[in-house]
């Protein structure tokens, strides 16, 4: 059975997009081909890796993406999952299809690092849900 491929786009690639390629591989990696990219990649944020390894899922050999490498690669369907994503790249064009789900923006402060912490926890929780709840029969993913 052909994998369903889900290309994961945000504008950094470096906390939810990089949860969300993480966990779909994880949990549903039978299924589905998990990638992920940025309209303006930096660096995965060491605590992206340091929450998900909190999981027991090691998302380290993970690295940040342009979003042009996935051009040619047929993808199943683009989920944006961030405003500024959506607002430059409105639609996949490498993609079947294109969903925009918004997940809230955190960036990182070193005189916030605790409370930057309790955010990506949230923001991963966030996502796993979103995945799961999409992920079943009736969902988003199911028709593809």
């Amino acid at each position: 059975m052909k994998k369903t491929r889900i290309l994961f786009i945000s504008t950094h690639n470096a906390i939810r997009s990089q949860i969300a390629e993480g966990y779909l591989r994880f949990r549903y990696g039978d299924r589905f081909e998990s990638y992920s990219a940025g309209t303006q990649p930096l660096p995965i944020h060491p605590m992206t890796i340091e929450v998900m390894n909190e999981l027991g899922i090691d998302i380290s050999g993970q690295q940040s993406k342009e979003i042009f490498i996935f051009l040619d690669k047929n993808i199943d369907i683009a989920v944006l999952l961030s405003d500024k994503a959506s607002y430059a790249c409105p639609t996949f064009p490498g993609a079947t299809n294109t969903i925009h789900q918004e997940f809230f923006n955190i960036s990182y402060h070193e005189e916030r690092k605790s409370s930057f912490k309790k955010e990506i926890l949230l923001l991963r929780g966030e996502i796993i849900t979103w995945i799961d709840e999409n992920i079943t029969a009736g969902g988003l993913f199911y028709y593809i």
